[in-house]
């Protein structure tokens, strides 16, 4: 037996309300017991190691009674679980496919490449993707959008990635091209936390697909939750603060144009 099509869609929408029912009850204890609010939110990798801890710490302090729930997926999983209901909030890649969700931009981070000191491109200042292919490489996890990435840019190349290993998470990849495994690429933010502590070397990608913008995404900004809405409002202001010191400079620098004239 099948399934008919009106079928798949009365499952589809009675999982939906299976999984609110369940969050209604969780919510419900944790009100019990104090909490005034319950957001559940998927993020990808990178935003999670790089700027979550102290985004998420900055926001708990102003909402002490709040209780959230993050779960690492890649970034095609976390869009999936925005649209299925099992989170109501997620970070993603900006070249993610988030089909009909609502998005703000949150932050913005510049993919580098990561080596020993002593490999033969560690002592470059920038370097093309296109040249690291003749050497072994050290990768994300295939569902990773680092890896799509990387994989992409090798293709359009016409040069095949020698990847001698994928691994699950940015401590392994640092490990892995300390014992001198191949060179990986790897967020600057997370290179400064996990790459530079362990003595390995970075140098800038060239590429245009180095620099990255990163994603908030729900379902409809307007049927949030307050807790959740007011997490989403504290994320977003991010970007919106370093769009206004972006344009306070370029109004400064700008100054003197305007005295001349």
């Amino acid at each position: 037996m099948e399934l008919t099509p009106a079928g798949e869609t009365l499952l589809t929408h009675a999982r939906r309300m299976l999984l609110s029912v369940e969050k209604l009850g969780a919510e419900l204890a944790e009100h019990a017991h104090g909490v005034l609010g319950y957001v559940r939110m998927v993020a990808s990798l990178s935003p999670i190691v790089q700027f979550l801890p102290e985004d998420l710490q900055t926001f708990l302090t102003l909402h002490d009674r709040v209780k959230l729930d993050l779960e690492e997926r890649p970034s095609g999983s976390v869009v999936k679980g925005v649209e299925d209901n099992w989170a109501d909030l997620g970070i993603c890649s900006g070249d993610t496919d988030i089909r009909d969700l609502q998005s703000e931009r949150y932050r913005s981070d510049r993919l580098v490449l990561m080596m020993r000191p002593d490999h033969p491109l560690a002592q470059r200042e920038r370097v093309e993707f296109a040249e690291t292919l003749e050497y072994d490489h050290v990768g994300l996890h295939s569902a990773s959008s680092i890896n799509a990435r990387t994989v992409l840019a090798a293709r359009q190349a016409g040069k095949p990635l020698k990847l001698r290993i994928h691994v699950p998470s940015f401590d392994a990849l640092c490990r892995m091209a300390q014992v001198g495994m191949g060179i990986g690429v790897i967020p600057q933010g997370i290179y400064e936390l996990l790459g530079r502590p362990l003595g390995l070397a970075s140098v800038a990608l060239n590429d245009e697909w180095a620099e990255r913008e990163l994603l908030i995404v729900v379902r409809e900004v307007t049927t949030l939750s307050p807790t959740t809405r007011a997490l989403f409002d504290h994320l977003r202001s991010f970007d919106i603060a370093i769009q206004t010191v972006f344009s306070q400079n370029e109004n400064s620098q700008a100054a003197p144009v305007g005295c001349l004239s």
